[in-house]
């Protein structure tokens, strides 16, 4: 690595440093990956010639992959078991609605390819990036119509929640970067990130540095109560690694593509939450869902940032999370399948 290099890499972390911790300190959701993606951006507009490595950035996907596997804990899934025809009825309206948007916007060649129907689907938008670059979409496009979409869920949620007298914040607690992982949880966690990557790579798996770690991980905590270590430090760097992989990939001409798209998406992203909303009044209605705890389980936004509004207010956070965790899950299972077809069905071919 030359010099220029790593000058280059020394002021994207200075732009990156503070930046997300002006985002953490505004408890914007995704704060560090969004901070690390943005500064790329920057840097890449005007001209920078850097990027991460593939192994680094499968190593990332993988810590992600076992970070989402937390959420399969058996009291987040008990309550999908109870009620699975509710939260299956909800999920599907909002893929379908999702879907159809997405169509929409692929048929008016608003964005590339099937870039459009990855940008959509209302997952986990970390995860619906890294997918959509390994089953052929632009992956920065994709991520600048999650991350819009986000924001705007995330915005609308903390302010009905706070409007509905329910939120009520949490004091902010001492990050322990490190803390004290055992070795026996640091040592699964590297197996699963490093191997998981590696049988990806390997065998050709679409997604697999993520979702070969999700399994893995979701299996050791189900079958032999062992959770892998997930350090606070650890998870910034996978953030970064992210971050900067998709923002450093973009170009003058991908940013004003983007720009120019804006009116387009932010319509669509407003039209899927009216779905959302719809759908919770579905449920408050036909199940005595309370409302508050309805809008924050049907709202397309990242599950991440709907449990934390959720665990600081007063509403049912089982059944908010139990509901975000069903629609991650089955557009994780279903999506790519369902955007090969749609895709194949509207005359775009795939590339994978």
């Amino acid at each position: 690595m030359g010099v220029r290099q790593l000058r280059g890499w020394g002021l994207l972390a200075l732009c990156s440093a503070p930046l997300a911790a002006a985002l953490l300190a505004l408890h914007v959701p995704a704060a560090v990956l969004l901070a690390c993606m943005v500064s790329a951006m920057a840097l890449a507009v005007r001209g920078a010639q850097l990027a991460v490595p593939r192994r680094v950035f499968g190593w990332g996907q993988g810590l992600l992959g076992c970070l989402m596997a937390q959420s399969l804990q058996p009291r987040h899934l008990e309550p999908l078991v109870q009620r699975w025809p509710l939260f299956l009825a909800a999920t599907l309206v909002l893929i379908v609605a999702s879907t159809a948007l997405g169509w929409w916007l692929m048929r008016r060649q608003v964005m590339p390819g099937t870039t459009a129907l990855w940008g959509m689907s209302p997952g986990a938008a970390a995860a619906m990036v890294v997918l959509a670059e390994q089953y052929g979409a632009d992956a920065r496009l994709v991520a600048f119509m999650q991350y819009t979409r986000v924001l705007l869920v995330t915005l609308a949620a903390a302010a009905v929640a706070r409007l509905a007298g329910g939120a009520h914040p949490l004091a902010a607690p001492d990050v322990a970067w490190w803390g004290t992982p055992g070795l026996g949880p640091l040592a699964l966690t590297a197996a699963l990130v490093l191997g998981g990557s590696a049988l990806a790579r390997r065998f050709g798996i679409a997604g697999g540095a993520m979702v070969l770690p999700l399994v893995g991980a979701a299996l050791a905590q189900g079958v032999w109560d062992v959770q892998p270590a997930l350090p606070p430090a650890l998870m910034l760097a996978a953030y970064a690694a992210i971050g900067w992989s998709v923002g450093l990939r973009f170009t003058r001409a991908i940013l004003l593509h983007a720009l120019r798209a804006l009116p387009q998406v932010l319509l669509s992203t407003l039209a899927l939450m009216l779905v959302g909303l719809a759908t919770g009044a579905v449920l408050v209605l036909a199940a005595g869902v309370d409302p508050l705890s309805a809008f924050l389980a049907t709202g397309p936004g990242g599950a991440d940032s709907m449990a934390v509004i959720a665990a600081t207010s007063a509403v049912d956070a089982g059944f908010v999370m139990a509901m975000q965790l069903a629609r991650f899950l089955i557009v994780l299972a279903v999506g790519p399948a369902l955007t090969r077809r749609v895709a194949r069905a509207s005359g775009v071919q795939p590339s994978l």
